[in-house]
């Protein structure tokens, strides 16, 4: 029967056997103004996901359907689990980190670095040590439609590192324009992060002399960034991103998803009929693909596996 060619642009022929016979993209819930920040929790079989401006957190299954998790949120926006299944949040409106517990209890993680508060946390991941890095662009604080408007403390958008132990807070890149999603390779010797400093957020248009790409970063002892390389240059101002069991990259942007080789060779591109914010890795095997995109989420069967249980 072969893959439905309607949603797919292909660089590489590789591309079509990353879907299984007869994949469709599906439209799986929609009535959102701006939904980002999917998580998959695979104990419950659940999609969580942000709507934005409608200041509240989704939850979908294949089972209930539709429901709200969380209102008000905080306007939270990118969401992971950490290593016990608790959720760990990114909140524009509270400009911190946040954890919700299995059993619902909810703590705030952290709100500052070196005593000026944070600017509006976007997107996190948690490394297997326990570690949580997130990054903090200030589209939460530069108007009201995701946030609260608000002046930076900091003075830079900066990717951060909380210690498992002792909750610091460290700076562990301080060169991005305006850092955004963020994943690690599988081995965790990389970190992945996309710069959209192009997008400049809601009302203020494009600015074509800022970077739109996503970098790969040395991780150094499992603590520090070292080295790093542009390894994907997209027109359309990447976002999110995933990475699946073999090193591949999932890469969310304005025109769909693209998928990368670690080395920098795009493999092809899912069209999403609208404006793709984020990703994740789902279902019972972590081979389904969940994309927020404007106004709705949709589902894509795939032949991978997310490499990482968030």
């Amino acid at each position: 029967m072969g893959v439905n060619q309607d949603f797919l642009v292909h660089d590489d022929l590789r591309f079509t056997s990353f879907f299984p016979d007869g994949a469709t993209l599906e439209q799986i819930a929609t009535g959102f103004i701006w939904a980002e920040g999917p998580v998959w929790l695979n104990d419950t079989q659940e999609l969580r996901f942000s709507d934005i401006p409608n200041n509240r957190m989704m939850s979908w299954s294949q089972k209930s359907g539709l429901s709200i998790f969380r209102q008000p949120s905080q306007r939270t926006n990118g969401n992971t689990l950490d290593r016990t299944g608790a959720m760990v949040s990114c909140e524009h409106g509270g400009r911190c980190i946040s954890r919700t517990g299995t059993d619902g209890s909810y703590e705030v993680l952290a709100t500052h670095w070196k005593g000026k508060r944070l600017n509006s946390p976007n997107d996190v991941v948690v490394k297997s040590d326990g570690s949580i890095w997130f990054t903090d662009p200030p589209y939460g604080i530069i108007s009201d439609h995701e946030g609260i408007r608000a002046e930076t403390e900091i003075g830079a958008n900066n990717v951060y590192r909380i210690d498992p132990e002792t909750r610091q807070v460290d700076v562990v890149a301080d060169d991005f324009d305006r850092p955004n999603g963020l994943a690690f390779s599988p081995d965790e010797s990389v970190l992945y992060v996309a710069d959209s400093g192009r997008a400049r957020g809601f009302g203020f248009g494009f600015d074509d002399r800022r970077p739109h790409h996503v970098r790969a970063l040395e991780v150094i002892d499992g603590r520090k960034l070292g080295k790093s390389q542009v390894i994907a240059e997209i027109d359309m101002i990447p976002d999110g991103l995933r990475v699946d069991t073999e090193g591949l990259l999932w890469i969310s942007a304005e025109d769909g998803v693209h998928c990368y080789t670690p080395s920098g060779m795009r493999l092809g591109r899912i069209l999403v009929p609208e404006v793709v914010a984020n990703l994740t890795f789902g279902g019972p095997q972590r081979s389904r693909l969940f994309i927020s995109a404007t106004s709705s989420i949709y589902a894509l069967d795939t032949a991978r596996r997310g490499a990482q249980v968030p």
